[in-house]
Formats: structure tokens, sequence, C-alpha cells
């Protein structure tokens, strides 16, 4: 790999100091002259339509300062969300608003609202859905076929098979592709797996909850929130606000955390926004742990079948998917659909079938969450190739090894033109021998199933993968007079450092030194270019590249600018030390404060009164605004692109479980990467880490649980749907990572992203391992795994509730 100065280094990232003294501020840490507070009223009921609505005792008591209901926002079309609703369709789902001069005056005007409700039959699990006769959650239909609402319901035959325990595989589906003779494939195989298997639903739980302040002040609407993508939520809250974008000012400096559920900031954001505008006063909306709880947003559950083919070397010849997804009350969630997508290119099967259908139920609505259907393809499957491996009487590394994807490998659903595309590179088997060797595979696997008193250990490994990356976004960036390089990042802060460690990039192109880089984020008003969203890991090979594009832009002005001033032609001149000058000759040359000088002079390209064309509008308008203060570099990255950016992590996990109490202890987890070039080996250690961590949840504690009688959440507070603490992390030694360092070939810096596929290992490794302690007959093919399971399966009692039931 290249010996970069800036990438690959660690550094004190930019907003470090803020964060550790407290100066960093968040949605609701903003105020402004004459602001009030507002406070929802949220739905009792699972599934309602409000019959009597009597609000004039709240808005006659002293401070209220108005109320918002349905009416005041536009309708959508089914299955779309309002926001604001007089049918209800989930416990929690906000009713109304009202603002008032505080927070206790506004919640007391909540609770003098008479409102009289008329209940609706409701549905929490999408097989109880499909049964014949059995309720909707939507008075419209339970389903989407094609762009329409429909009902399905399965046959008495179907139904049978399922209260048999057995997911059907003829079940009427709504969305279908194969690739390759399946059948065939199933029966040439030396070994076939066939399990019903489920996945929970969870919340997404970011720190720093959905609150947002907004006012309104010379048409121009202002908002303080906390969302993932600050240049890509603008769009959302002009709609939402009903102004064209240039009308909107964003600030959105730092992010507690989103998950997925904060890519273009939240629907409820439109609250303070229309209420603002009604009663002429800036308004702020807290919003409490228990309403995250409901309208936060969680990853759809998903209930399937797996038939999975394996040669007897461990090579899969043929893997069969039926999948169920829970798609909450609205909207269209595929996560069950992408289980196939990444099962297809982990595990490269020669060939493949998924058949599946999204369920609506009176839950929560869904969003994508950490690898949306990626996660639960790896939760789910690999488990199966775990005891395949035992089955067959080979390495669990080995099955992973030799259906490992390689080079531009193929997968998911073919394309119109019947093929399917392709990874721009995959380097697992590099990640896979580098984790080992960090792990000590051979070493730990000797202690597998040991036993200390009632304690046994086990060992457990798994490969995920997920989107690493998108292209085609725009870089923007100022060589100014006094010699400093400013930079312009619309990326979002969430934590994952990606609008500071990319920008590195540009810097590097110009062999500028970062402690003299001024980063400029957080607010559309400061002239951001068009950038990513920070979900589906993209920022790091798109604003790498942007970045990388928009330095090699200045670089080339720069050596066109000295040419014209000093004589010769540009490619006689270098750039290094903030400098331009002669080959040779370092004398011959210009300061990078007096070639921004010389640049303002010239005008033109050189400072950005001449744009390129192809740039982005929202890049236009911000270099516009730039113009004249420097020297410009501004470019579309119009890099190579060789298929979809792909990255991958293998899990390594050691555990301890307890057989006496069923206890399920942590002991030591590897993450092993393949990101293509390190760009900021901290924090990709801290990726790598976060998302193991998150993954320890998803397969030991977190889930929701509903009251099936009464359709009411019964883990609706944080500390019983909590992600993972410190407590619940190895900690006897400090956990390790590694990488591959492959370059990605079709990015000139070679990095890809590695946020998403982490949390898979993560989950996966840890399932797998609670098998290996219990002999290697421990897999339950549900998660999340409690101390109950443990020990109905030592004493061989029968669980005490269904496989595939959701929401226990």
């Amino acid at each position: 790999m290249p010996d970069y100065k800036l990438i690959g280094k660690n550094y004190t990232t930019t907003d470090l100091r803020a964060k550790v003294t407290g100066r960093a501020k968040y949605a609701e840490d903003f105020r402004a002259d004459g602001m009030v507070f507002l406070k929802l009223l949220l739905s009792p009921m699972p599934h309602a339509r409000v019959r009597r609505l009597d609000a004039s005792a709240a808005l006659a008591m002293p401070g209220v300062e108005g109320i918002l209901t349905a009416d005041d926002l536009p309708t959508v079309e089914a299955p779309g969300e309002a926001g604001l609703t007089n049918e209800p369709l989930y416990e929690g789902e906000p009713v109304l608003a009202i603002a008032a001069v505080d927070e206790q005056t506004a919640s007391e005007a909540i609770e003098a609202i008479q409102i009289d409700y008329e209940a609706l039959p409701f549905c929490m699990d999408p097989l109880d859905s499909l049964r014949p006769g059995g309720p909707n959650a939507r008075l419209d239909g339970n389903t989407m076929l094609g762009r329409e609402l429909t009902t399905i319901k399965w046959t008495e035959a179907e139904v049978a098979e399922l209260d048999a325990g057995q997911l059907p595989m003829s079940g009427e589906f709504a969305a279908e592709w194969a690739v390759g003779d399946v059948e065939a494939g199933l029966a040439a195989a030396d070994l076939v797996v066939d399990e019903s298997i489920y996945h929970q639903s969870l919340g997404h739980q970011p720190l720093e909850t959905r609150s947002c302040m907004a006012y309104w002040e010379n048409g121009k609407v202002y908002v303080y929130g906390s969302t993932q993508s600050t240049a890509r939520t603008v769009g959302a809250v002009a709609r939402w606000a009903e102004v064209e974008p240039e009308n909107v000012v964003l600030v959105a400096e730092f992010c507690g955390g989103g998950f997925g559920s904060k890519a273009v900031g939240a629907t409820c954001m439109r609250f303070p926004i229309v209420m603002s505008k009604k009663i002429g006063k800036p308004v702020m909306m807290r919003i409490s742990r228990r309403e995250e709880n409901f309208i936060g947003r969680a990853r759809p559950a998903v209930q399937a079948r797996a038939k999975i083919g394996f040669r007897s070397d461990g090579r899969i010849l043929a893997m069969d998917l039926f999948t169920i997804g829970d798609g909450g009350p609205y909207g269209r969630n595929g996560d069950h659909m992408s289980v196939a997508n990444i099962a297809s290119l982990a595990y490269q099967p020669e060939s493949i079938r998924v058949r599946g259908i999204a369920v609506y139920t009176n839950t929560p609505p869904r969003a994508a969450q950490r690898a949306p259907g990626g996660e639960q393809a790896v939760t789910m499957l690999a488990p199966l190739l775990d005891r395949a491996a035992r089955q067959l009487g080979i390495d669990r590394t080995e099955i992973i090894r030799i259906n490992a994807p390689s080079g531009q490998a193929t997968f998911g659903a073919p394309g119109r033109d019947g093929q399917q595309g392709n990874a721009s590179s995959a380097f697992v088997r590099e990640a896979l021998d580098k984790g080992m060797a960090e792990f000590n595979w051979s070493e730990r696997l000797a202690r597998s199933g040991q036993r200390n008193g009632s304690k046994a250990t086990g060992i457990g490994v798994a490969l995920s993968t997920f989107s690493a990356g998108s292209s085609g976004m725009d870089g923007l960036l100022v060589i100014r007079p006094d010699g400093r390089l400013q930079i312009q990042s619309g990326v979002g802060n969430l934590g994952t450092e990606s609008f500071s460690d990319c920008s590195r990039a540009a810097a590097e192109a110009l062999d500028m030194p970062w402690e003299k880089v001024d980063l400029v984020w957080g607010a559309t008003d400061r002239n951001l270019p068009w950038s990513a969203m920070s979900v589906g890991s993209q920022t790091t090979h798109a604003h790498t590249r942007a970045n990388w594009a928009a330095g090699l832009d200045a670089k080339r002005k720069l050596q066109e600018l000295a040419a014209l001033e000093l004589g010769g032609a540009p490619d006689d001149y270098d750039v290094a030390g903030e400098r331009v000058f002669k080959r040779g000759a370092r004398s011959q040359g210009l300061s990078f404060a007096q070639a921004a000088e010389r640049a303002i002079a010239r005008g033109g390209r050189f400072d950005g009164h001449e744009l390129p064309e192809d740039i982005n509008g929202m890049t236009t308008t911000s270099a516009t605004a730039l113009a004249g203060r420097g020297l410009m570099g501004v470019a579309k990255d119009t890099f190579a692109t060789g298929g979809r950016v792909m990255g991958f992590v293998v899990g390594f996990a050691e555990v301890e479980v307890d057989v006496e109490t069923g206890a399920i202890r942590m002991v030591d987890y590897v993450g092993s990467a393949d990101c293509g070039t390190l760009v900021h080996p901290r924090l990709l250690g801290s990726q790598i880490h976060s998302g193991g961590i998150q993954g320890f949840g998803i397969a030991l504690s977190q889930k929701w649980v509903f009251d099936r009688r009464w359709g009411l959440s019964v883990a609706k507070r944080f500390y019983n749907n909590r992600p993972p603490g410190i407590l619940d992390v190895p900690h006897e030694r400090p956990m390790g990572w590694t990488a591959a360092e492959e370059p990605d070939p079709y990015n000139p810096l070679g990095a890809k992203g590695i946020g998403e596929p982490s949390i898979g290992a993560g989950a996966a490794s840890v399932l797998c391992a609670i098998a290996d302690a219990l002999g290697g007959e421990g897999h339950f093919y549900r998660s999340p795994v409690s101390a109950d399971m443990i020990l109905t399966k030592l004493e061989e009692i029968d669980p005490p509730h269904d496989l595939l039931m959701n929401h226990v």
C-alpha cells in the first residue's frame, strides 16, 4: 500500500475537544428567544380510531400556545406515514401535539385533552395475519403486492404445517427471485440442512433521542435536528416545511447516534417545523426515552425457513429461502428479501431461490438498522453453516473459506438482463487468515466445550458482509490567502468521524499538513457540498474519492496557475510542502498563500467564479457563495467503479456458558476486516468493535416484547430494551482486530466502509460459540438466546413458546 502522510495514520479528530469539554451542541442544546416547548399525545392502543376529541380545556390553560393535529399536516398515500393521525396503528403513535411556554405546562395540557377511541382489530405477529380469518394490522390490507395494498391468507394445509413447528414453503408470497436450479442442487447435495429460523425486532436506541427545534425567519425555516446526513436531510425538511430547499437552514453539528433511523432526519422533525409556522414562535420538541422507544424506529423481525444443500467438502450447492418480514404499520420494508442478497454474496451458493412476503403489524414503524437485512442474513444462516461443518466433519473456518467470495464475485437478484451484479472486490480469505492468527483459532479450538466447574467454553466464527460505499459525490475546498486549506463537508457527524477522516484525502492530495486545515461542517448555511448519506457504510468510499477529486482539481489549478505566472507548462511543476514549484528548482514557485492571491486576481475557474457543469446544484450554490475567497478545488467523483462496493468482517468469539444458571459471558472477541486501505486505524478498530458489541446485544439480550392479548409493549423503557453496556463486553483483555489491508482496486485511495458488516459478525459468531459450548448441540435458530433457553435445552424441556413466535 502507498506510504501516505495522512491516510492510515491516527490523529486527534476535529470534534474531539468539543465533545470532551461539553462544548458540543446537540439538537436540544439550542435555544432561541421566545422559544416554547412541544409535547406529544400518544395512542394508548395498538389500533384505534379517534371518535371524539375536545382540546378546549387544554387550549384555555395559561401558557398554552397552540395545538397540532392530523388536519394540520398534508395527507399521504397509503401505506405512507403522515406523522399525526386519527387512526393510530401502534401503541405510542402520535395523535396530536401541544405547545406551551414550558414542558410542565405542555404536559398538563396533554393530560387535559378529552379523547375517546374506538378500539380496532390488531395484529402483533405476521404469522397470525396470514392465517385464514386472522386479524390485519391495517383496514386496507396486510401486505403490498407490487404497488398495491392487498390481503394474503394462507390455506389450512399451510397453517397445519406451521402449527407442526415448520414454516411452510408453499405459502403465497409477494416477491421472489432465483439463480440456477435449486431443486437439482438440493438433490445432488450430500447434506441438506432444513430449519425454520427467527430473528427478533429491536429498537435503534441511539443515545440522543430525535429531539428538534425549529423557527421561521424571513421566509426561511431554521431547523436544529439530530440527523445522520447534513446535506441529504435538506430535501426532507423542505418537503415537511413546504418550501424550496434554498429556504432551509439545517444545523446538525453533532448527532448522538442513529444506526440508520435518522438517515435523513426523522419524521417527527415536522412537528416543531409546522407548529412554529402556525404559532409564529420557535418550538423545541424534546423526545423522552419512552417516546423514542415508540417513534424511534426498529429493525424488522424476520421469520424464515432455509434449506441448504452441501457437498461433502462443505461447498454450498443450493440455498432455498422462504422469508416473512414484520413490516410494522407503515411504508415498505425489504429486509426479508435482502437476506438472500447478502447470503448469495457471503456464501456464493451455486444456486439460490428466495420467496418472501412482508406483513404489516400494529407495532412501531421499521427502518433500516445497521446492515438492514444483512445482519439478519448472517445471524440466521451462520449457525446453519456451523452445524453443517460439524456434521460434515470439517473445520468451521474451512466451510467459510470454501464458500467465500473473491475478486469481483457475482451476487444478488438478477437484473433486467438476467445477469447478477458483482462486488468491486472481495478479500475474504485474506481477512479470514489474519483473523485466525490474531484470535489463535487452532489453540482456542482445543478449548471448545471444556468445563471449568459449571462453566463451559465455546468458540465461534462467522463471516458478515454488507454494502461499503457509493460514488458520484462532490468535493469542495478553498486554499485561502492566509495559506490555510478550508475543506467543506456535508457528511453527517454521528460519531463515525467520516466528516473528518474522509476530508484528509483532500489534504493528502495537496500534501497539506493537517494542522493547517480548517474543516467546515454541520450547518447548511456554511456552504456544504453534495454528500453521501451517512448510512450503508457509504461515506468512507464515497468521500475519500470525492475529496481526492477536489484535491487533485486544486493541485492541477496550482500547476496551471504557476505556469501562467512563472512560465513553462503545468506539468513542469510539483505541489508539496505548501508550495507549487518547478521540478528541480524549489525556489521557483509560489506558496499556497501567494497562489490563493493570484487565483483571486485571475478569477474564473481558479477562484470559483466558473464551475464544472457536472457538479450537483447544492455544490454549485455553495461554491458560488465561496467564490473569490481563494483558489478553489471543486469536483465530482468520476473515478471508475467496478461493481457494488462491499465490505466484509470475520468475527471470532469466545463465550462461557454456565450450565447451572444458563448465564452467558463474553470472554473475548476479534474482528478481521476486508475494508481496503485503512483510513484511520483507531476509528477502524472502533467501528469493528462497536458493530460487534451491537451484535452481542442481538445475540444475547435485545428484543421487543408485546402483550399478545392487549397489543401493548412490555419493554418500553431503556433498562429493559437497552443495547449492551460496558459490563456486557469482554474486559479481561482488550478485544482485538485486524484487517486484510488489500486496497479496493476501484477507489484511487483503495478504501471501503466497514460499519455495517461488523454487526453481523458479532451476533453470528456469538451464537455459534454458544452452540459450541453446549457440545455443538446448542443451536437455537432463534435470537436472542436467553438463560431460560439454555436451561430448557439442557433439561430437555419443551420451550415456553413456538420457535417462530414474534415479540416474546
